[in-house]
């Protein structure tokens, strides 16, 4: 749930921060998404005074440019620009910073089982009988990734389950964070790949590939996916990394460990929705270092290229630079233009799953584009609404919703009944069950009710995007959030 009206988070800019560090005379560079300052977690508690430029001390403090919230890649302490300078001040005063080590519960229990499974799992590369190494490798439709690269990244291979396994190793000690199971599912003909990570979903940030990245690296790939990332790397030799959740969002807790990086090329996937999801991420990436893989026949996604014979540095080679220049001329858009004739369905946007009949009206969800329902009291706009709602959210549509006329427990109570899609005040033993897979889905709340000042509502909304890369927002409804009393007033 997003911070409460009574105490949001105070925004800082970018000119404060860099003010203050100044003022505190703490160095720092400028870098893509983060400032880089010397991290005041670090040994040398005894002296008080940052060590001086030019003595080769690494800047391992990153500050968000946008949100102000700062991560020491070094020792994995974080937390929001308030507890930076209070951090400061303490130091001032000759306090050592605290050691962030506590860790919690779930979070704890979630390594313990990750740890069960990974010592349960055999690397792939080892399984006994040749065919099943073959039948597994087709399964996953990887029999041209060599056992090399599967063993450079760790891959491994969990019978009982029948999932691929793979793990998630803190750059900073190389310990085990956690893991990601793949598994094949047949739907008919097609096949679907499930994923399951340890820990949730929401607090698993792994970066596929980070520990075999070296300081020295300058350029990269980001894909959408760990097998991608395997297959990338198999056939350029080009670092790359794979994000936790696809091109459902980018966590800005990530962003630190992608500034060392010059040049950055996004290869998210094969269908619109990954081009969109790629315009969004090098926003926060900086345009001016990001080029993105357009998706198209001959640039499918990287193990497909890879399956196909297709030559992956000759379509990364001709990835487009993600800023555009102001003004282009039709020769620049013609491709895309063709793009968008080829793939008329996927650009018409996420169909709905449950209501085909509004996908005549309608054609699908798109971004940048305002729907607005209307009937009288008790017609069944909010049960209507939340269920459109959840349907998107289910095909992983971001989604934040600003409930302000019904609360926020009664509106989570609706959806989860329609998600599970039955009376779960019947059969409360499902509850947790059903909570849990409720709990994965991409879907915030905003916590104000009744009439709110708009420039509050919108300042939450941009927040909600740039953290969770919300493609989606629900308002319910626009009467409520204005008040009653201005309806006069052209809003």
């Amino acid at each position: 749930v997003l911070p409460s009206p009574e105490g949001p988070v105070p925004s800082v800019s970018i000119t404060e921060i860099r003010q203050y560090l100044r003022a505190q005379g703490i160095p720092f560079h400028d870098g893509y998404s983060c400032l880089h300052t010397p991290s005041l977690f670090t040994g040398g508690r005894e002296k008080q005074q940052p060590p001086p430029p030019g003595t080769g001390v690494p800047y391992t403090l990153f500050i968000d440019k946008t949100t102000g919230s700062f991560l020491c890649t070094a020792t994995l302490a974080e937390g929001t620009w308030q507890d930076f300078q209070a951090n400061v001040e303490l130091r001032h005063r000759g306090v050592p910073p605290a050691s962030s080590e506590e860790v919690e519960e779930d979070t704890r229990r979630a390594l313990e089982d990750a740890r069960c499974v990974w010592e349960r799992s055999v690397p792939l590369w080892e399984l006994l009988d040749e065919d099943e190494t073959k039948e597994t490798k087709a399964t996953f439709g990887i029999s041209l990734v060599t056992d090399a690269t599967l063993k450079r990244f760790g891959v491994r291979y969990l019978r009982t389950a029948k999932s691929l396994v793979f793990p998630w190793f803190s750059p900073r000690d190389a310990t085990l964070k956690g893991l990601k199971l793949v598994r094949v599912e047949k739907k008919g003909e097609a096949m679907a790949y499930v994923e399951d990570t340890l820990p949730r979903f929401d607090s698993y940030h792994n970066l596929f590939g980070l520990p075999l990245i070296s300081r020295r690296d300058t350029e990269l790939v980001l894909t959408g996916w760990e097998l991608d990332a395997l297959a990338l790397h198999q056939a350029t030799g080009v670092a790359s990394l794979a994000l936790p959740r696809g091109a459902t969002c980018l966590p800005p807790a990530l962003l630190p460990y992608l500034e060392q990086f010059k040049r950055i090329t996004l290869w998210l996937g094969e269908d619109l929705r990954s081009w969109e999801a790629a315009k969004l991420f090098a926003r926060k990436l900086s345009l001016k270092r990001c080029s993105l893989v357009r998706p198209g026949d001959l640039q499918p996604r990287p193990l497909e290229a890879l399956n196909q014979g297709l030559n992956l540095t000759k379509i990364l080679r001709a990835a487009l630079p993600a800023s555009h220049k102001s003004i282009v001329s039709f020769r620049q858009l013609r491709e895309e233009v063709f793009g968008e004739l080829v793939n008329t369905e996927q650009v018409a946007g996420v169909k709905w799953a449950r209501f085909p009949e509004l996908n005549k009206l309608l054609k699908g969800h798109r971004r940048g584009e305002l729907t607005i329902f209307t009937g009288p009291t008790g017609s069944g706009k909010t049960t209507f609404i939340s269920e459109y709602a959840l349907d998107l959210c289910m095909q992983g549509v971001c989604t934040l919703w600003g409930s302000f006329e019904i609360n926020n427990v009664r509106l989570a109570k609706i959806m989860l009944t329609q998600f599970a899609a039955q009376r779960l005040e019947d059969q409360l033993e499902l509850y947790d069950e059903w909570a849990d897979r409720f709990e994965d889905l991409p879907l915030y709340f905003m916590t104000f009710h009744g009439q709110q000042n708009i420039k509050t509502v919108i300042d939450t909304m941009q927040h909600a995007v740039y953290m969770y890369d919300i493609t989606h927002v629900v308002v319910d409804n626009l009467q409520f959030m204005m008040g009653h009393e201005h309806l006069s007033v052209d809003r």
